[in-house]
């Protein structure tokens, strides 16, 4: 995926009078170490009448000197180059094994190549950037890298930006002092405060280069409401094994795609873009910096143009018209991927197919999805695909409803959501073993008993019906069989030994072989759930219960760690014919527990392709509106607390920040 831009920078002054122009220097091509790649460059010059050297400062940097024989009335200058804007990753280096922790010492020879980058700025005795520094200085072993990142941001959250048209870069105290700065002033204060920390560093200045995204972000601002382009200045930190690595503390980001390097020099004076000088005039300067996109490939935020998606509609529509003449019908199965958004290195969102926060996420999405697709549906949760090599089918959430709009469900609060958060998801997951769900709750399998013998006497089917489950110890058997050689430990030693005395060949035979299967049920004592046979007699109305018989004169699950139901022996029960039942007591009164009721209301006609479209855009800009309602509630709150105190413009940001911080909590969560 890339998206070619095309960039056009104009600098233009119109003098008064004709006027001579001294040697100009321009430093507006992209630097030898762009890793943004330059697929074409060109440089227009006004007047004509000039001449062009390009060449390399001390630093390796492009420059073009222009020298200008004639007096003219007006000097222009225009940039004009393609970058393709192929995302890149800032931290996609290696670091040498010995400078992997912050600390480090650049060895001597290196550190003589790099001495202009690591002489200290301004007086050593500067009080704010000295408290800075050592504030900021770490106390223990951390990463360079880590470090990095801290430092920038921290740099961020320390000094607002402005737009400065001051000429000149203020000093690292001054910036501190006043908490705000251009961009110029915000890299050269990074640069300043690397070298007091023995990094060297140097100053940058460049295009930057901002998109406007596809889709609003769901955590944090989106970037900017059109493409832009501008001049920039940043900071570069030389880090063995890397080489020159980008670091931008006006937004707290590494330096990507977006940022085009034209010159990059131990001082921001040997790196200003245009420098020259004319006679005594009044002149009158116009500047533009436009960027044009010019190519994109389709990507996963934007796939296909909107020319190309209605094609694609259009012949999605004659095809089911087609289809339809012809009396067949498709059906189409999608598996879309979702990962988390801050939670990436989780096994579950990396190898494992569940987890809690992984359901906590599905049940919320499907109750998003439900609003737009299916008012009148209903969501079940149960068992989905059987992949190959997997010991049980996965779960799976499904969102049913009826195309003709008709309502399946009317009262959604008589459906619990198992998965409501993550506490309540993280106790359904099945992490048990194949051996079953572990130790059973006395209290709990009381509850249970009762409630299936409460049900069983209300159908008026004898209490024998309710047969208690137990999982199968032979399990743990099979578990010792595959111990390794040796002493084992003392508990599965004694085990061992009973089983091998009872599995000698010299005293097998079936009743030892039954006494052994009974010594083992016997050993196992508490139900892992209570079980009752249910069907409804001939009779339509009342119901019946099988009897089921096994070998081992118990109920005993298969292996797993499923819900009892779905682990239930029902190959163990009959050799072969119908099952006898036991049916309801004749003397009970029968009734019909599902009379015919009349339809359900209609909640909405079926949707249309418009309204699934756009119903989600119109379902997150609701809760946006809800957030911004309890926001001004709060903000006028805590303003009402401290009016005296706090300045208009204080209080504004005060908003702006406390917005963005409960936005991004709640989108994150949504």
């Amino acid at each position: 995926m890339t998206i070619k831009v095309a960039i056009e920078h104009r600098t233009s002054y119109v003098f008064d009078r004709p006027v001579k122009v001294f040697p100009h220097v321009l430093r507006l091509r992209p630097a030898p170490h762009s890793r943004t790649p330059i697929e074409a460059y060109s440089l227009t010059v006004d007047p004509a009448e000039h001449f062009l050297n390009w060449q390399q400062d001390a630093f390796a940097n492009y420059q073009a000197r222009l020298v200008f024989p004639e007096r003219t009335t007006s000097l222009g200058f225009t940039v004009s180059l393609v970058a393709d804007l192929t995302a890149i990753n800032p931290f996609d280096f290696f670091i040498e094994d010995w400078a992997e922790n912050y600390g480090f010492a650049y060895p001597p020879e290196l550190r003589r190549d790099l001495e202009a980058y690591l002489e200290p700025i301004g007086a050593p005795d500067e009080p704010l950037v000295s408290a800075w520094v050592e504030r900021h200085r770490p106390r223990g072993t951390i990463r360079i890298i880590d470090y990095l990142v801290e430092l920038n941001q921290s740099i961020r959250e320390d000094v607002d930006y402005t737009v400065r048209l001051e000429a000149g870069v203020q000093t690292p105290q001054e910036t501190l002092a006043k908490a705000i700065g251009s961009c110029r002033d915000s890299a050269w204060l990074l640069v300043s405060i690397l070298r007091r920390l023995g990094l060297a560093a140097r100053f940058v200045s460049g295009y930057l280069v901002q998109l406007t995204s596809d889709v609003k972000a769901l955590d944090g601002p989106s970037g900017p409401d059109a493409d832009f382009t501008d001049l920039h200045a940043w900071t570069e930190v030389y880090l063995p094994g890397a080489g020159w690595v980008g670091m931008d503390p006006t937004s707290g980001l590494f330096a990507g795609e977006g940022h085009i390097p034209l010159a990059a020099t131990p001082h921001p004076a040997a790196a200003a873009p245009i420098t020259g000088a004319t006679e005594k005039c009044h002149a009158v300067m116009d500047f533009s910096n436009e960027v044009t996109r010019f190519h994109e490939d389709p990507r996963v935020t934007l796939p296909y143009t909107g020319d190309q998606w209605d094609k694609i509609c259009d012949l999605g529509r004659t095809v089911d018209v087609l289809m339809a003449e012809g009396d067949t019908r498709l059906t189409m199965g999608g598996e879309p991927t979702f990962v988390s958004i801050d939670n990436q290195t989780d096994p579950e969102w990396t190898t494992d197919a569940d987890g809690p926060h992984k359901r906590e996420l599905a049940s919320v999405l499907t109750g998003r999805l439900k609003k737009v697709w299916a008012p009148s549906g209903v969501i079940r949760r149960g068992q989905g695909k059987w992949y190959p090599g997997e010991p049980l089918p996965r779960w799976q959430i499904d969102l049913l409803w009826r195309k003709d709009g008709k309502a399946l469900w009317r009262n959604e609060d008589l459906i619990d959501d198992p998965w409501r958060d993550r506490e309540a998801a993280q106790a359904t997951i099945d992490w048990q073993s194949p051996g079953g769900l572990g130790p059973v709750d006395p209290s709990a399998a009381v509850a249970a008993k009762e409630f299936i013998a409460t049900m069983a006497r209300r159908l008026s089917l004898p209490d024998s019906q309710v047969m208690p489950a137990y999982e199968d110890p032979l399990l743990r058997l099979a578990e010792l069989v595959r111990l390794p050689p040796g002493q084992p430990p003392l508990k599965e030693a004694a085990a061992l030994e009973a089983t091998d005395k009872d599995l000698t060949p010299d005293v097998d035979s079936p009743d030892r072989r039954q006494a052994l299967l009974d010594e083992l049920d016997s050993s196992v004592s508490t139900p892992t759930a209570y079980v009752m046979p249910l069907s409804r007699a001939a009779d339509g109305v009342s119901w019946e219960s099988a009897l089921w018989t096994t070998r081992r004169g118990r109920l005993v699950l298969t292996p797993g760690n499923s819900p009892a139901g779905l682990r239930l022996p029902l190959d163990s029960l009959f050799w072969q014919g119908a099952p006898q039942f036991i049916p309801a007591d004749p003397t009970a009164v029968h009734f019909d527990p599902l009379p015919p009721l009349g339809e359900l209301p209609d909640f909405a006609p079926p949707p249309t392709e418009d309204d699934l479209r756009g119903g989600l855009d119109d379902e997150a800009d609701a809760d946006l509106d809800e957030v911004a309602d309890d926001l001004a509630e709060d903000d006028a709150s805590e303003d009402d607390a401290s009016e005296d105190d706090v300045s208009e413009d204080d209080r504004a940001g005060h908003r702006r920040c406390g917005t963005a911080r409960r936005l991004h909590t709640r989108r994150h969560v949504g």
